[in-house]
C-alpha cells in the first residue's frame, strides 16, 4: 500500500512540473511581438545622457521574417532604422539581423533573450535583448579592441587570456504599449 502511495505522489509531482514548465515555456519571437518604448540611458567616458527610444518586433507577410525596428530620439531627431529579423534555424535559436544594407548580424535566442557579438570598425560590441510579459531589456556594451588587455595564467600551459575594457554601456528598459 505504501507503494502504491508513494507512487501516486510521484506521479502527481512529475505531472505538475510537466505543466508548470509548459506554461513556463515561450515561443519566440511570437510571445514579444510588440511596440517598446522609453529611455535609452548611455554611460560612456565623456558622460551620461538619455534620449528616447522605442523597438517594434512585429511580424509580416513572410514566413520566418519579421520587422525589427529600432527609433532613437524624438519629433525632428527621431532615426528609425528598419531591420530583418530572419530564422535560419528556429529549433536552434539561430537567426539573422539583416540591416537592409548588406550588413548582416548572427543572434542566438536562447528563451527570452537575445544575444549578438560583432565587432564595428576595431570596437567590440554585444547586445542582449531581454524580453519579460510587459517590457523588454536593451544592453549594449562597447570595447575598443586597441585597449586589450593580454594576461598569462600562472600554470604551467600559460593560458593567454585577452580582456578588452568596456567604454561604453547603452541600457534602456522599455515598456509594452
Amino acid at each position: 500500500m505504501k507503494f502504491y502511495y508513494c507512487l501516486a505522489i510521484l506521479l502527481i509531482t512529475v505531472t505538475t512540473d510537466v505543466i508548470s514548465q509548459n506554461e513556463n515555456s515561450v515561443s519566440f519571437p511570437e510571445d514579444f511581438f510588440g511596440i517598446y518604448t522609453g529611455t535609452l540611458h548611455i554611460s560612456s567616458k565623456s558622460g551620461e545622457s538619455d534620449i528616447a527610444m522605442e523597438f517594434h518586433l512585429l511580424p509580416t507577410d513572410t514566413l520566418g521574417q519579421y520587422q525589427y525596428t529600432l527609433v532613437y530620439g524624438a519629433e525632428d531627431k527621431k532615426q528609425e532604422r528598419a531591420y530583418t529579423l530572419k530564422e535560419k534555424n528556429r529549433a536552434k535559436g539561430e537567426y539573422i539581423l539583416d540591416e537592409n544594407n548588406g550588413i548582416i548580424l548572427h543572434q542566438k535566442v536562447i528563451e527570452n533573450r537575445m544575444y549578438t557579438l560583432f565587432e564595428v570598425g576595431d570596437n567590440l560590441l554585444t547586445t542582449f535583448i531581454t524580453f519579460e510579459e510587459n517590457y523588454m531589456v536593451f544592453d549594449i556594451t562597447f570595447a575598443p579592441r586597441a585597449q586589450k588587455n593580454t594576461t598569462y595564467a600562472t600554470d604551467k600551459e600559460k593560458t593567454e587570456v585577452i580582456s578588452f575594457p568596456i567604454t561604453t554601456v547603452q541600457r534602456a528598459v522599455l515598456k509594452k504599449r
